[in-house]
Order: structure tokens, then C-alpha cells, then sequence
């Protein structure tokens, strides 16, 4: 594993959550439309169902690929919460990866590049 200093252009932007493993559509749209926004400067926002949060990462290069990994806090029904996650790209227009809730549940996800979606941040 090796940290990468540099900016990655590849996992800037907003992407539209359209599948997760422990939740259905249902909840985690109930809010917003489900997204992760990752900004070039590694920071960024998300929100699915009642959980939202912001996030700091980074880039990492591991054998297999290369990795925006982050830590995140936020609040899920205005309670305090926080926890770790990741994505690597599937393809150029698809993201896979994982939130985990610290003490909590995890569930890996799906997402697709977003355009003109409206986000809670």
C-alpha cells in the first residue's frame, strides 16, 4: 500500500448511489437522492437515507488498484456518527466501495457518475 500525494481527477465529482448491500432503495433515497460528492481536494459530502455526513480521504495505491480511502462523521437522525470507507472505479463512469458506521453496521455500494442530481450538500 502507497499513499498517493497527487490529485486524482478520476474520483472527483458527484456520484449517484443506485445500489447498497444492507439497504434498499426505498431507505436510502428517502431523504435525497443517495450520492457521494468527492471534491479535488479529497474532502467531499454524502448522504443516504437519514445518514449524511463529510468526508476526508485520499488516494491509495495498493497491487490491485488504486483506492479513495476516507474517514467520515456526520449524524444519522441528528445523533452523532462517524466511521471509514472507500471506492475504486468499476469502470469510468461506475464507483464500488464501502461506508462502515464506527460500532455500527457496513455495507458496500454502487454508483454511477451524476449529473444534475441535487444533493443535501
Amino acid at each position: 500500500m502507497k499513499e498517493n500525494k497527487g490529485k486524482n481527477a478520476d474520483f472527483t465529482g458527484t456520484w449517484h448511489i443506485y445500489e447498497m448491500e444492507l439497504w434498499d432503495e426505498d431507505y436510502f433515497n428517502m431523504d435525497v437522492q443517495a450520492y457521494i460528492k468527492i471534491k479535488p481536494d479529497n474532502l467531499g459530502s454524502f448522504q443516504f437515507g437519514l445518514i449524511c455526513g463529510e468526508i476526508d480521504g485520499k488516494i491509495v495505491d495498493y497491487v490491485e488498484g488504486t483506492r479513495f480511502e476516507f474517514t467520515w462523521e456526520g449524524n444519522d437522525e441528528c445523533d452523532p456518527v462517524s466511521g471509514f470507507g472507500w471506492v475504486r472505479i468499476r469502470k469510468n463512469d461506475e464507483l464500488e466501495g464501502e461506508f462502515r458506521l464506527h460500532l455500527g453496521d457496513s455495507s458496500t455500494f454502487f454508483s454511477k457518475e451524476s449529473r444534475g442530481i441535487k444533493s443535501g450538500f
